[in-house]
């Protein structure tokens, strides 16, 4: 991110008391109206919506730096996620009016911010790819590419993940059985190492295994 627009978003929304919250807990639930716009400094926080089977569909992960929900604000949107700390976290909460004020008032926070909308959409749109078509497998390789890039740890070619099963199943769609299966096959390839965490030696190599079954 441009370090002007983080200056200048440190500067309008640390006017605002600090809130913590510990792993687990809600900043929002659905079908209630967020009461601002949350702005991360510390953690990662989760959106997701809960399945008829009493599943939960992960849909994004806020990292810092993020504010949201955006959509709730600019065109009162009616919320149907919960929003809850991965972690413990580390927010401020501005009113939805002074934030859409400020954005409005400096372009380059709001390009940064359509920016960060449409490489959400990209990966949306990827995930809905293979969720309407894609087997499992192709499903998986997603959500691990999708999350590699914008959460691994890159030490030369290989991309760290601290990702569990659950939360891969979570965010793919799949079951905790599922992804377990397909992750041992990929591990049988050599395109995942299993550890403490997973490691991708080539993300490549991996993406590859997608365009072999376009």
């Amino acid at each position: 991110m441009d370090p002007d627009v983080v200056e200048k978003l440190e500067k309008f929304f640390t006017k605002y008391k600090p809130q913590k919250y510990k792993k687990g807990e809600i900043l929002v639930r659905a079908g209630d109206n967020p009461l601002g716009v949350f702005y991360l400094t510390e953690g990662y926080i989760k959106k997701y919506a809960i399945s008829q089977k009493g599943d939960e569909l992960v849909v994004n992960i806020f990292k810092p730096i993020s504010f949201f929900p955006m959509s709730h604000a600019i065109n009162n949107s009616p919320n149907d996620y919960y929003y809850e700390a991965a972690v413990p976290v580390t927010v401020y909460r501005a009113p939805n009016s002074e934030v859409v004020k400020f954005v409005k008032e400096n372009p380059d926070v709001l390009y940064d911010l359509i920016s960060r909308v449409y490489r959400g959409t990209d990966g949306m749109l990827a995930k809905m790819t293979y969720l309407m078509a894609g087997s499992a497998y192709d499903r998986l390789i997603t959500e691990l590419v999708i999350h590699a890039k914008r959460f691994g740890i890159r030490e030369g070619n290989t991309i760290e993940l601290k990702v569990s099963e659950k939360d891969l199943a979570a965010q793919s769609g799949l079951t905790r059985e599922t992804v377990s299966r397909e992750i041992k096959i990929l591990k049988d390839k050599g395109l995942l190492i299993l550890g403490k965490s997973i490691q991708i030696p080539d993300i490549s190599k991996l993406e590859g295994e997608l365009l072999e079954d376009i």
